[in-house]
């Protein structure tokens, strides 16, 4: 009688049956959707490990631009510290204005009017 009731069944809906099973005794809609969530992990992981590296490439970009920025403000200063020198400014007004020191008599020494 078992035998009769499975022979009705299949002969009821001749094309379906439950689920094929693999060697190993998976069915394959268990298979396809382990293989679909395995590359979709699989997707994520790759993605993320992508955009790590893009991040790492920018870091590296900036702390670059910094040193270079930086270096750039150590020639500025040290140009700064020889453009004010003294002793740039006193050759410039000898040779480029004709000036000079003052002689003793051309000096004239102002007090306030209360000594």
């Amino acid at each position: 009688m078992a035998q009769s009731a499975q022979s009705v069944d299949s002969r009821v809906m001749p094309g379906f049956r439950e689920g094929k099973e693999t060697s190993f005794g998976i069915k394959y809609s268990t298979f396809i959707i382990f293989a679909i969530v395995f590359m979709i992990v699989a997707l994520i992981y790759v993605s993320s490990h992508i955009r790590m590296t893009e991040l790492e490439y920018n870091i590296a970009a900036q702390i670059n631009a910094k040193e270079q920025k930086l270096e750039e403000q150590k020639k500025l200063k040290l140009e700064y510290a020889m453009l004010k020198s003294p002793q740039r400014i006193e050759n410039i007004m000898k040779t480029k204005f004709q000036m000079s020191y003052p002689d003793n008599d051309q000096v004239i020494v102002l007090r306030k009017s209360g000594e």
